[in-house]
């Protein structure tokens, strides 16, 4: 681990005015950008940017990672579902942030990167037996998946709709983010089974793959 820059890419992360909460900023000091990048690109870790990890899928740029984690606001003991989890470290932050009493649930489609992300995880054991990993489509009834409600819900991949198996399944004032043409959205579910909606503009992602 290299703490230097690590504690570099805090320092910047924080002076972008992205990084604020302080559960996220331990979080990344905790999990190593390092141990979920392809070995050639190891160099490239600690840089604010998204690296390949193959298949036409990325390790996000760490200030979308952040980005969206702020505005998840993510507690500790909650249950978290964690959508296309690619290179896993996403889901290792997740994983670390809800803590012994929380969850994590992470789907990925590609096969090869279930196991790349994965074994990625498997660095940090205590981490890793809080999530529960599905090699598969998370358009699915999460029911059947053995997954109950639900506190939060992210997605790493460009979505075309949004299944209605993850709304049902959030809790009262659960949040779900996920990205959609460009921007990315975030919803908060009420009391009365409706969303509020919110919008912010400027990002890029991978498509969603579908089966």
């Amino acid at each position: 681990m290299n703490q230097l820059e690590i504690e570099r890419l805090i320092s910047e992360l924080i002076l972008k005015g992205v990084l604020k909460s302080k559960s996220i900023e331990q979080s990344l000091r905790a999990v190593d950008r390092i141990d979920f990048v392809p070995k050639k690109l190891s160099s490239l870790a600690y840089e604010d940017e998204s690296l390949s990890i193959g298949h036409g899928q990325t390790i996000s740029q760490p200030y979308t990672v952040v980005f969206m984690l702020e505005l998840l606001e993510v507690k500790e003991g909650q249950r978290v579902m964690d959508v296309g989890y690619g290179s896993g470290w996403q889901t290792a932050l997740l994983s670390y942030i809800v803590g012994v009493h929380g969850h994590v649930y992470a789907f990925e489609i590609i096969e090869a990167l279930c196991r790349f992300g994965k074994n990625n995880i498997e660095k940090y054991p205590a981490l890793a037996k809080r999530i529960s990993f599905f090699c598969k489509s998370a358009d699915t009834e999460l029911t059947d998946c053995g997954i109950g409600p639900l506190d939060r819900i992210i997605v790493a991949a460009d979505v075309k709709r949004v299944p209605s198996s993850w709304r049902d399944s959030l809790v009262v004032g659960g949040v779900m983010m996920y990205p959609h043409e460009g921007s990315i959205y975030k919803e908060i579910k009420n009391p009365d089974g409706t969303f509020t909606k919110s919008e912010f503009y400027g990002f890029v992602f991978v498509p969603f793959v579908q089966d």
